[in-house]
């Protein structure tokens, strides 16, 4: 998959000591590279097991960050397949 090699290039660090919850740390990350098309319309968000080995955050976290992304109206999970950037065309 293209996206995820991409994606597997740039790191996600968490800042575990500032004062920004770590979930919206995350959600202001995959926020920035869907806007920059880094994940393109169409696109797969990482996985939440990529998401849990790459930030070390709870699966909880992960979930709360993209549920913030989803609710923005950024992405839709898709049950059982992940969740995807919406086509906004």
């Amino acid at each position: 998959m293209l996206g995820m090699a991409t994606l597997a290039d740039m790191p996600i660090k968490i800042d575990m000591l500032s004062p920004e919850p770590s979930y919206l740390q995350l959600a202001a990350i995959l926020r920035a590279r869907v806007e920059s098309g880094d994940i393109p319309p169409g696109g797969a968000l990482p996985s939440i097991t990529f998401l849990v080995q790459e930030t070390g955050l709870a699966v909880g976290t992960i979930r709360k960050a993209i549920k913030v992304l989803s609710d923005e109206g950024l992405v839709v999970t898709v049950p059982g397949r992940g969740s995807f950037v919406i086509n906004r065309d």
